[in-house]
């Protein structure tokens, strides 16, 4: 407990913490009031208690330190002057009922309210805070020790203060919600909360397969069937994972919600852990698991399925078959099957994106005079014309010979053919003697061109 002063006035302030707004200003007087009725009148004049009546510390004769006898004495109040106390929240009004309300009443209340403001159902904002503010009501008054705490300090007898032993740490208020509408679909039969219970259906895991192509496949594309391992619903339980002729029961340990909260005291407080309940294993329910399944539901089997790859596909491409992966749990939808290409590479034909890139040698007498080259494509070989006077390092295009661009097969890309002049080593005498020959003459006309310029 601390006191507060208030010019010659203290003021307790308890673990309620009661908020003060105190306006204007007290001034001594010389005066001194005696009459009674003077000091009543001025007691409520002065004084404007806010608090809930519900609480016993502002009930009549409780605040004897709040008594204006010795103010009335030495104070005169300017005129206007205010001292106003604000009371916390009222559980029993955000609920809507009476502080003589039946539990039968507040649970009414409390589930009228959940459904209109749950923030799956009412996008409005502040929607989810008022949900909340529902449920810490709720919480309260549904609990004869928090509530008669509550009743007698208000709210802050149920958040800790004061020694209360950190009865102000709420629950979730969505696991609340889901433990009262439990067996009703979450929403009063309606479904659709998107929070229900922990054993609703589990979508399917994806399968990844991984595909080999050879070079033309990838660039033609192909059907091939493949075989795939994957997990199906199992046929003796139906999938419930439960021995047929038995039904599963909800999981006492967690209550059904598949977790289960522990709290540790701490000097800063309470602490709570959620996890998984061990006994159900977050599934909320308690079975006779089925011999084939083991209790999964689901059992591993092959399946052969029939696969299209569109041309232009290269390593790293991923083909999506919807719903041939792992089954679903308790109902859930099965996952998909993602085939990932690997493109075993061409030892003379390499590919960078649509283009095909070739490289081809000639020798330097081809070079010169130009020829014609038998080349390989990817639909078969096919003649390249070399132009005479051809240099080291040109690329020859060879129009649509390239890559189909990926789901538009009428679009092609291009073979890009790279030439290389081969330099002979070594030459015979005969050779030598003609190069050499061809010099001369080369050189001849490089002087005749300049001594006809120079005239």
């Amino acid at each position: 407990m601390a006191f507060i002063q208030f010019g010659s006035t203290c003021v307790a302030q308890w673990s309620i913490r009661p908020h003060f707004a105190v306006r204007g200003a007290y001034h001594p007087s010389s005066r001194l009031q005696s009459s009674t009725h003077q000091q009543n009148s001025m007691r409520r004049s002065q004084i404007n208690c806010l608090g809930a009546s519900r609480s016993s510390i502002f009930s009549n004769g409780s605040l004897p330190f709040l008594s204006m006898h010795g103010m009335s004495r030495n104070m005169q109040p300017r005129r206007g002057s205010r001292f106003t106390v604000r009371a916390d929240a009222d559980y029993y009004s955000v609920l809507g009922v009476s502080k003589n309300a039946t539990k039968s009443e507040i649970k009414s209340a409390y589930r009228k309210l959940a459904r209109n403001y749950h923030p799956d159902v009412n996008k409005e904002p502040g929607a989810e805070e008022k949900f909340k503010e529902i449920s810490n009501a709720y919480e309260v008054l549904s609990d004869d020790e928090k509530k008669s705490l509550y009743d007698r300090f208000g709210e802050a007898g149920v958040k800790g203060a004061g020694g209360m032993g950190g009865m102000g740490d709420f629950s979730n208020p969505f696991d609340l919600f889901e433990s009262l509408f439990e067996g009703m679909g979450g929403m009063g039969g309606g479904g659709g909360m998107g929070r229900g219970s922990r054993s609703r259906a589990v979508d399917g895991q994806d399968e990844y397969y991984s595909l080999i192509l050879n070079f033309k496949e990838a660039v033609f594309g192909m059907e091939k069937e493949i075989e795939i391992t994957r997990l199906e619903s199992c046929g003796t339980c139906e999938g419930s994972g439960a021995k047929p002729g038995t039904k599963p029961t909800k999981c006492t340990t967690c209550g059904g919600q598949g977790q289960v909260v522990s709290s540790a005291r701490t000097p800063l407080g309470v602490f709570q852990q959620v996890m998984t309940c061990s006994s159900c294993n977050g599934t909320g329910e308690i079975s006779t698991p089925c011999g084939t399944c083991s209790g999964d539901g689901r059992v591993r089997k092959t399946k052969r399925i029939s696969l299209k790859v569109p041309a232009g596909v290269d390593s790293g491409s991923r083909l999506r078959v919807r719903g041939e992966g792992n089954a679903g749990k308790k109902g859930g939808s099965a996952g998909d099957l993602f085939v990932v290409i690997e493109v075993i590479p061409d030892p003379v034909l390499k590919r960078e994106d649509t283009n095909i890139l070739y490289t081809c040698k000639i020798s330097y007498i081809d070079a010169i005079l130009g020829t014609t080259l038998k080349v390989p494509t990817v639909d078969g070989t096919v003649d390249l014309k070399v132009p005479a006077g051809t240099q080291p390092g040109t690329t020859l295009v060879m129009a649509k010979k390239g890559v189909p661009v990926l789901n538009k097969s009428n679009m092609r890309g291009d073979q890009l053919v790279r030439v290389q002049v081969e330099i002979p080593k070594r030459l015979s005498k005969e050779e030598k003697k003609l190069i050499e020959e061809l010099a001369d003459m080369s050189k001849n006309k490089t002087a005749n061109s300049s001594s006809s310029s120079s005239r």
